[in-house]
């Protein structure tokens, strides 16, 4: 095999795909079409929730959220530091300062007890967050009913990040139906569970949050007579009420993704499947696998495991080195957020958060996407194997 001829994640296009996107280019609305109301309303119904809003990528989802939820300067956010540097940088982008919960040593997602101690702490000193970024990692949620708990008693905003989650349920609802979040985050980038190419959506039950998205995703501004200061014009007047930004996603990549969403249950099914046979053809191995807790499906967006190299002969990147020399692109999700450099900054360093850095030292993410087959799995396997012994 030649060098990453099996990579760790990639999309499924397939010609439905194509027609959808091809049909728009030949429609008079390549933006602001009628097509992103199409794809936002599938998902919300997809996700029994009321209101999505769809933007150009699942980060910009996270900063419109923050401000719709009022966080700004003077605020903190707190999020996991397992997970992509966005679910912090959103805070950045209000003006907040940030800081981190460590994670459950079984699930790898933001653990609740931790959350619990620390905001015992943070009420004393006066420094509770407004906003907690929970992040779905790999795509099952966080341990929402507990948190959602504790955001009554503390008062923060919970903004569940399920950029991995698409398809995933909790507690026998659809994640993004908003029983335990004020907004949930999807992302459609080619290697997540569905995709628009690039794109996120905010998915709401509360129709002010959803109206100040929609104002905030297209520069601030409104065309309804009932927000303007003044009376309405004519048709072709508007009001920009806010500072706004430009993140509105095209008929394009909402073509693709409404296209995609017909394939999801499909997409889970194997990607389950997958899964699945990783656990029985990885359970002699002295490795640890993803757990799934107790109410909870999983979309599978990532399978990662931890290997306790202190056992073995080799080193993490040597096992890395290892399977990319033998065409597997195994990748590592994620270096923790507070050890990024931007991050010391702010005074953080290695033993923070011991959980989530003794998880980094340990893990490996296997290739996993609709399109991998069984013999190509197999491979991953027995090249782990041969190098893990």
């Amino acid at each position: 095999m030649t060098p990453f001829s099996i990579p760790y994640g990639r999309q499924n296009i397939d010609q439905t795909d194509i027609d959808a996107v091809v049909a728009i280019l030949k429609s008079p609305w390549l933006t602001q079409g009628p097509t992103i109301e199409r794809f936002e309303a599938a998902l919300a119904e997809r996700c029994e929730a009321d209101f999505a809003v769809a933007v150009c990528n699942a980060t910009a989802a996270l900063h419109i959220a923050c401000l719709a939820a009022g966080l700004g300067a003077g605020d903190w956010l707190w999020t996991t530091p397992n997970t992509f540097v966005a679910s912090a940088n959103c805070g950045r982008y209000c003006g907040a300062e940030v800081d981190f919960v460590d994670i459950n040593p079984l699930t790898w997602n933001l653990d609740a007890g931790a959350l619990a101690t620390k905001l015992e702490v943070a009420q004393a000193v006066g420094r509770l967050p407004k906003v907690l970024v929970a992040v779905a990692f790999s795509g099952q949620s966080c341990d929402l009913q507990a948190i959602a708990a504790l955001s009554e008693r503390y008062g923060f905003t919970v903004i569940e990040d399920a950029s991995h989650a698409v398809g995933a349920s909790y507690l026998g609802r659809p994640v993004g139906c908003g029983s335990h979040a004020a907004m949930t985050v999807f992302s459609f980038h080619p290697v997540k569970i569905i995709t628009s190419g690039e794109g996120g959506m905010v998915l709401t039950n509360q129709p002010e949050l959803a109206e100040r998205l929609r104002r905030l995703r297209s520069h601030g501004i409104t065309s309804d007579p009932a927000q303007m200061s003044v009376p309405d014009e004519g048709l072709w007047y508007y009001q920009q009420l806010e500072l706004g930004f430009n993140y509105r996603m095209t008929d394009l990549h909402a073509a693709l993704g409404l296209s995609q969403i017909a394939r999801l249950d499909g997409f889970i099914a194997r990607r389950r499947q997958l899964a699945a046979r990783y656990e029985q053809l990885l359970a002699e191995l002295p490795l640890q696998l993803p757990s799934v807790q107790d109410g909870a499906t999983s979309a599978w967006h990532l399978y990662v495991v931890r290997v306790h190299f202190g056992q073995l002969k080799l080193s993490q990147r040597e096992l890395f080195d290892g399977l990319r020399a033998a065409g597997i692109g195994v990748n590592l999700h994620y270096i923790p957020v507070h050890l990024q450099p931007y991050y010391r900054e702010y005074g953080f360093t290695k033993g923070d958060y011991p959980e989530a850095e003794r998880y980094f030292s340990e893990a490996v993410t296997l290739p996993l996407f609709p399109d991998l087959t069984d013999e190509q799995q197999d491979y991953v396997v027995e090249q782990l194997r041969r190098l893990i012994g």
